[in-house]
């Protein structure tokens, strides 16, 4: 079914929006996970193969993600002797060669899109607006959503002592999301115009700042603003951390079985056209591993603590991360509709400007594999 959105944007503007690391690094953080620089460090341009325990001859895939809750299965099965790689290079042999992963870590996800576009990475896990944005700024070309990642997972926390205790206080408070045009940001900006209100630069009396999550907490309990709308685990530990309670579960908002999309795959398109043999295995592996979360809580929390640590030098309490799942569901559907209506949500509120007539984003999406094996697991 064809679904059609009469917008575009600039790959400028893809390019020019940034934001701080969730774990407060300032700016663009792309690093290479090598053994070297697991603790997190930033090796920004590096080009270290972490994985590297297969033949001279081996073929090499560049795999972008965030240290986030909702790329779970990215930040587990990419782990040194990680699932992924172990996928990638079965039944390797002289006429089948094995799979060098090499992964990039990213804060944003148009930093993902810029390294997508500029050949150093070859898919990444990224949130649906970057993902659209990107298409678009690639007239369609550049790039097709292969796989869904997570569902849900997503909040708008206030402070408990700020006052608001239902939508009709929202008036003449500061919020933050996590970057200005992202899937929160947008979400936030569409629900405060559902509701009857308007930001300072739309002449109303709401302040809306972009801000790195783990900003966002320190903001929270500062009472530098009143409330945010974040992915989890940061929802969870505005609550449990910042005197938070959760106004909204986007859930709420799309009915009616709560699901809308927050992280998908992306493969570039001339890679994945040139190499479906490996985009097959990377997303065997990927349905590997979300089954294996969702069979395997206690475990899977473990192992998501264990792997952020080695990437950023942190980790979230056990608890925090459990209290999130309960909103967060891991899959491989795309969940298609959620995206087209973000698309559309995000054309409304004028992120998306200089139209040039109607965009069939049908072509956006790519599942011939993903569906050959979903069958072939059936």
């Amino acid at each position: 079914m064809k679904t059609k959105s009469k917008f575009v944007i600039s790959a400028g503007i893809i390019i020019a929006v940034i934001i701080s690391t969730q774990y407060g690094n300032s700016g663009v953080t792309l690093f290479n996970l090598t053994e070297d620089n697991s603790n997190g460090n930033n090796s920004e341009g590096t080009n270290n193969n972490s994985n590297s325990e297969v033949s001279p001859q081996s073929r090499t895939l560049r795999i972008g993600y965030f240290p986030n809750l909702n790329h779970a299965q990215a930040v587990i099965g990419l782990q040194q002797g990680g699932d992924f790689q172990k996928i990638l290079n079965a039944n390797a042999n002289d006429t089948n060669k094995g799979v060098s992963i090499e992964p990039f870590v990213f804060s944003a996800g148009p930093s993902a899109i810029e390294a997508l576009f500029g050949g150093q990475i070859d898919v990444a896990y990224v949130g649906p607006n970057p993902a659209i944005n990107g298409y678009l700024a690639s007239d369609g070309q550049g790039l097709r959503i292969i796989s869904g990642a997570t569902s849900g997972g997503a909040s708008f926390v206030v402070r408990n002592d700020s006052g608001i205790n239902s939508v009709k206080d929202l008036g003449g408070k500061k919020y933050a999301s996590p970057q200005l045009g992202n899937t929160q940001d947008v979400a936030l900006r569409k629900f405060l115009s559902d509701n009857g209100f308007k930001t300072i630069q739309q002449g109303g009396n709401v302040t809306v700042v972009p801000v790195a999550p783990a900003d966002i907490l320190t903001l929270m309990l500062k009472k530098d603003i009143d409330g945010a709308w974040v992915p989890e685990p940061w929802a969870t530990r505005l609550v449990k951390e910042a005197n938070g309670k959760i106004l909204v579960d986007e859930r709420e908002l799309w009915p009616p079985d709560g699901k809308f999309v927050t992280a998908n795959i992306i493969a570039r398109t001339d890679y994945l056209n040139e190499n479906p043999d490996i985009i097959e295995r990377l997303l065997q592996a990927h349905v590997n591993e979300t089954i294996w979360i969702n069979e395997n809580k206690d475990q899977s929390i473990i192992a998501f603590n264990e792997a952020l640590r080695k990437i950023t030098g942190k980790t979230i309490p056990e608890d925090e991360i459990r209290d999130a799942m309960t909103r967060l569901e891991f899959t491989y559907d795309p969940i298609k509709e959620s995206l087209f209506k973000m698309a559309d949500n995000a054309y409304k509120l004028g992120y998306l400007e200089n139209v040039r007539g109607e965009l069939d984003l049908s072509n956006i999406f790519d599942l011939t594999i993903l569906d050959d094996i979903i069958s072939r697991r059936q």
